[in-house]
């Protein structure tokens, strides 16, 4: 069997490289364990049609199913670039102890290092190379993981990951990354942190940023990246007139690409072939975890032997002629089929998309989470919003801010789309601090009807300069 193997050539900034050093955690030392778990692959949300997925199951010490994954050894691509292109120091193997089902329904990924101080691991990728979504429809791939349970210097190197990469690199391994790569899940160093990446166009340069990608990170809710499973999803959403890629984790938008970003050549070299192959893999050293590091990986106090566990990877698609719910609402982790109440309380991190915004837990009356980090060009959008046949005419918000003084920005409502007209606004500026709340009200323009509803914030600074709890709507 001919194996097919594929780049990651990741360049982090020194940016990144910084907040790696400030995050890297101390050092610990636990079993060489990784607990199990096993969830069926969920049912196709309403809305979604099934399209593909693996659950894992087999007997313990197994191989991948090999009629869904082909299993990738040694070093490089024939032919393609040494290291995988990412500099990553381990050999791919098909050993068991490498790569293999645990018998309850998970798969592991195992980085060994042998007495020579040699590092073998394991990277699988799915035969279809034809995962893309239908004019119209949006694309959702996910996957529920655990990353390698070690942390600080006993994690150097460590560089899980989920991802897809464009069909045409197969047999060819030198068009990267016009191709496209999506990152869905990357981690190194044992940091909890997931990082999203897009990589896309030309290298250096070009309209993704290379080697470094169109990227975002941030921590796993709740329990950390490493200590738990977490839900990993990509969606490629060409329902609108300008596609959208969109990165999750558990539920929760933390990073997006609009077509407009990247320009129609290089979206075009990216879309247009027959669509994309799965991957999973876990590497040692190479280009990421080095340059967080800020120095080369592994090292001598790296630990082998911490899997990345996976339960399942899945494949969903609209099938409503682009008229489905392409998100689920992060707040409550599932889709109701239904709109919002805008006389109801609208919890901010209940949002369907987001641009530029973090979450947070508040210390606000009721708990829960609020969104934050919002600056200039920031917004939130929230699908069907029901005003019914009784006009509204007042916005209500919940928000705080510890903004420096001088600096001050607007809320904004606005109808349908982030560049419509504002229905409502108010000013805000320093209340005390961040989680110092107070509900601003404002007059609107009468609204009735069914809108999806932008949350827009603007100001003349680029300090971030407002939180957000909830909002509300009202007749007077």
């Amino acid at each position: 069997m001919e194996s097919h193997r594929s780049p990651r050539r990741r360049r982090p900034s020194s940016l990144l490289a910084a907040l790696g050093a400030l995050l890297l955690p101390v050092a610990t030392v636990t079993a060489v364990t990784a607990p199990a778990a096993h969830a069926d692959v969920p049912p196709a949300p309403e809305g979604w049609n099934h399209v593909w997925s693996d659950d894992f199951d087999g007997p313990a010490g197994s191989l991948p199913d090999s009629e869904n994954w082909i299993v990738d050894t040694g070093t490089s691509y024939p032919g393609g670039p040494a290291n995988w292109g990412t500099g990553e120091v381990q050999t791919y193997t098909d050993n068991p102890e490498n790569l293999a089902l645990d018998g309850q329904g998970n798969l592991r990924i195992t980085p060994r290092r042998d007495a020579s101080g040699q590092w073998t691991s394991a990277r699988i990728e799915t035969r279809r190379s034809d995962f893309k979504p239908a004019d119209g429809e949006t694309l959702r791939i996910e996957g529920r993981l655990q990353v390698p349970d070690v942390s600080g210097e006993a994690a150097l190197g460590y560089w899980p990951a989920f991802w897809a990469l464009g069909s045409p690199y197969r047999g060819e391994y030198w068009n990267w990354p016009g191709v496209g790569e999506f990152d869905i899940m990357e981690n190194v160093n044992g940091i909890n942190r997931v990082w999203g990446v897009l990589h896309c166009g030309v290298s250096p340069g070009g309209p993704c940023n290379e080697t470094e990608g169109l990227g975002a990170s941030r921590v796993c809710p709740g329990s950390s990246c490493q200590s738990a499973f977490h839900t990993y999803r990509f969606e490629w959403d060409r329902s609108g007139s300008s596609s959208q890629l969109r990165w999750y984790v558990d539920g929760q938008q933390y990073h997006s690409v609009d077509e407009s970003q990247i320009g129609a050549s290089a979206w075009s070299d990216m879309t247009s072939h027959a669509g994309y192959f799965i991957l999973l893999n876990v590497a040692m050293g190479g280009a990421f975890p080095d340059g967080v590091q800020g120095s080369a990986t592994p090292t001598a106090a790296t630990q082998p032997g911490y899997p990345m566990v996976v339960d399942y990877v899945s494949v969903w698609e609209t099938g409503s002629g682009g008229g489905g719910t392409p998100t689920d609402p992060p707040g409550d982790g599932g889709d109701d089929g239904g709109g919002v109440d805008a006389r109801s309380t609208i919890q901010g991190e209940d949002y369907q998309a987001q641009t530029g915004t973090a979450l947070e837990t508040t210390s606000d009356t009721g708990g829960g989470q609020n969104v934050a980090q919002i600056g200039d060009g920031d917004r939130l959008r929230f699908d069907d919003v029901e005003f019914g046949t009784t006009a509204a005419g007042q916005f209500k918000a919940r928000v705080a801010s510890g903004a420096a003084a001088g600096v001050s920005g607007l809320v904004e409502v606005r109808l349908d789309s982030a560049t419509a007209a504002p229905v409502a606004s108010f000013a805000v500026a320093d209340t005390g601090g961040w989680q110092s709340w107070r509900t601003v009200p404002a007059n609107m323009s009468a609204v009735t009807g069914t809108h999806d509803v932008y949350i827009t914030f603007s100001s003349g600074q680029p300090a971030d300069f407002v939180n957000l709890n909830w909002f509300t709507f009202s007749s007077n």
